[in-house]
């Protein structure tokens, strides 16, 4: 996170600290609105509205981009961590209040109203990945998407009941699939009876049942955070792998939501970019890309880690 100067701390405290801009926060991060639209959602005056935006805007809180003739106005996908985004990233998390919940439903309703004057891209202009419209899913786009791949042998570690194995059947020599659940596997198995080249592993992720070098792809997608020991996890995959191989490994970032996640049987809490690199840099294998991908428009916001690593 960035760091700053006593100064810079209690100004980034102070743009906060105002009941008014933390609701205009909380509605700009679901869709872009002009001055007009966030004086109709909040029924206060345009001038005070004006006011509290600048604010916002000139904290790089908010940015703007023209549609016809209005400005709108939209929480800024770059804000990052500078102390103002951190500030209110932890501040929203906590944030569960009638007031900005009815905030949002005039804000829908304000948006719906300016569909009627305008065409459905002028409309989501911006913001165009959080809203639906029929067949643009993000289903189809990773379908289409995958068209461009030739892939050989994979292995999907933890691997449900074959979400994935289903999109790279018909782009992979052999896909087999690994999961400890014996009920998901036998789902897996009826699931894809129709491809040949697919198959499904009753096994430990911990300790793999194949020989060294017996792959060229392997994907572990949202398992880590299911292993007290992700690093063995890891070495197996590495092991697993052929000289050259890629490993694809996809988990939730680091975060504070433990009670959360429980639900969902999860052990640990996630990894930060930098742990996640330096486990994969132990195990023989050369980290291509490790970034933050994407995240989660409600709270509690979470964030995914996306690695690309190839065996040496």
């Amino acid at each position: 996170m960035e760091t700053g100067s006593l100064d810079a701390l209690t100004q980034a405290c102070r743009l906060l600290a105002d009941g008014t801009r933390l609701r205009l926060l909380a509605v700009l991060e679901s869709d872009a609105l002009s001055v007009a639209e966030l004086t109709q959602v909040t029924g206060l005056a345009q001038s005070r509205v004006s006011s509290h935006v600048s604010k916002l805007r000139e904290a790089k809180l908010l940015t703007d981009a023209r549609m016809g003739s209005s400005t709108l106005y939209s929480f800024s996908p770059e804000v990052g961590d500078s102390l103002p985004g951190a500030l209110w990233a932890a501040l929203k998390t906590r944030l569960d209040d009638d007031q900005i919940g009815a905030d949002l439903e005039r804000a829908r309703e304000v948006i719906r109203s300016r569909h009627a004057t305008l065409s459905w891209a002028d409309s989501v202009a911006g913001r165009m990945e959080l809203h639906y419209s029929p067949g643009r899913t993000w289903e189809a786009t990773a379908r289409a998407l995958i068209e461009l791949l030739e892939l050989g042998d994979v292995l999907d570690i933890a691997s449900g009941d074959g979400v994935l194995a289903e999109l790279l059947a018909n782009h992979a020599k052999t896909v087999t699939c690994v999961d400890l659940s014996r009920n998901v596997v036998e789902a897996g198995r009826r699931r894809l009876a129709h491809h040949a080249n697919v198959r499904f592993e009753q096994a430990d992720m911990h300790a793999l049942p194949f020989e060294d070098a017996a792959f060229s792809v392997v994907f572990c997608m949202h398992a880590l955070t299911y292993s007290a020991a992700p690093q063995q996890v890891l070495a197996e995959a590495a092991r697993v792998l052929e000289p050259g191989g890629t490993l694809v490994v996809a988990t939730l970032a680091e975060h504070e939501h433990a009670a959360t996640t429980r639900a969902y049987d999860h052990v640990n809490q996630g990894f930060s970019e930098f742990v996640l690199r330096t486990l994969l840099e132990t195990h023989q294998l050369r980290v291509v890309s490790c970034r933050s991908g994407s995240r989660e428009q409600r709270p509690p916001y979470f964030q995914v880690v996306i690695a690309v690593a190839r065996r040496k």
